[in-house]
């Protein structure tokens, strides 16, 4: 096969990877992201009031999984744009003459025999880097049904559907509408997707350095590597505690984001809604829904890139041991 042939397989392999994941972590923790919504609408509500109110009403298990299929589509497509565009800087840049002569990028790209990453080796810097404009790209195209997703969970709306929300945004607020809040959602999507993939892959290489203290034969899987389980449990240990570090530190954005979503009229812009929500609830009203959001991130996160790098393994696996050398 070519090599541009190569890595259009590549990419192909790393959206669908993305695309599943995404919608896995999406359905399973729909209730907690619809919690959080709702927390975050108002200050006059907390966790336990709002589960209440949902379950006290008809139909409660079902409202607890409303809006899931502009979640789905949502975190499905945007993980797999975001994975796939991910794959391809980190490639770049780890196979880069210019940054790897400059000393920003650790040449070697691959796993060591200890490591639990089937992914490129690169500085601190440059996960960082990589993983917020990753992050930010996919956020833009997937603004629209961000915003659908958000109101369609909120008790402040009655949409229908998904065709009718969007028909409503935009009849009352035109295209703007659908882009609502997205300068609070990039900048709390790019420093938490830098610091989350920082975070991570620090996690994981610190992790694997433990392991290399066990005898080898109760880590080996094939060829000396890592046993599969190990990895599985680096990762999702390395992915939650990466989403909790890198949630506390972008909540506020989170919850500003929020209200430029839901009530674009009284919050017009990201500073004037942050003021108002500090000098009209305190500045703990930039934190609603901390636990809630900690909680799913550190789940959806660990699930969908413990899956994901489990997915990118076996099918390294598989051209191994059919003697191939395509890097996936």
């Amino acid at each position: 096969m070519s090599k541009d042939g190569t890595q259009r397989s590549s990419s192909t392999f790393h959206f669908f990877a993305g695309l599943a994941t995404g919608c896995v972590s999406a359905t399973l923790l729909q209730p907690a992201d619809l919690l959080k919504t709702r927390v975050q609408q108002s200050r006059s509500t907390s966790l336990v009031t709002t589960l209440r109110q949902i379950l006290a009403g008809p139909n409660s298990l079902k409202q607890l999984w409303r809006g899931t299929l502009p979640s789905v589509i949502r975190t499905g497509v945007g993980s797999a744009l975001y994975f796939s565009s991910l794959n391809a800087l980190r490639q770049h840049v780890a196979t880069s003459n210019l940054l790897t002569s400059t000393g920003k990028v650790q040449a070697s790209v691959g796993t060591s025999q200890f490591s639990s990453s089937s992914l490129p080796r690169l500085s601190n810097m440059a996960n960082m880097t990589t993983g917020a404009i990753a992050r930010a790209s996919a956020g833009f195209f997937m603004m629209p049904i961000t915003v659908i997703k958000v109101r369609y969970e909120s008790s402040l709306y009655s949409y229908k559907s998904i065709w009718s929300a969007g028909n409503a945004i935009l009849k009352k607020e035109g295209i703007r509408g659908f882009f609502s809040g997205f300068g609070a959602t990039a900048i709390r999507d790019a420093p938490y997707a830098g610091l989350y993939v920082l975070f991570y892959e620090q996690s994981k290489r610190r992790l694997s350095q433990v392991r290399e203290v066990t005898p080898l034969a109760e880590i080996s899987n094939f060829e000396g590597g890592m046993k599969s389980s190990t990895s599985l449990s680096i990762n999702f240990l390395s992915g939650v505690l990466a989403a909790g570090f890198a949630t506390a530190v972008t909540n506020p954005f989170d919850a500003v984001k929020t209200r430029l979503q839901l009530m674009p009229g009284r919050y017009s812009n990201m500073i004037i809604a942050g003021r108002r929500m500090v000098k009209e609830e305190g500045f703990r009203s930039l934190f609603d829904g901390l636990g809630l959001r900690m909680g799913r991130k550190a789940l959806s996160s660990a699930l969908a890139w413990t899956l994901y790098e489990e997915l990118i393994r076996r099918a390294e696996m598989e051209v191994q041991h059919k003697g191939g050398a395509t890097v996936i």
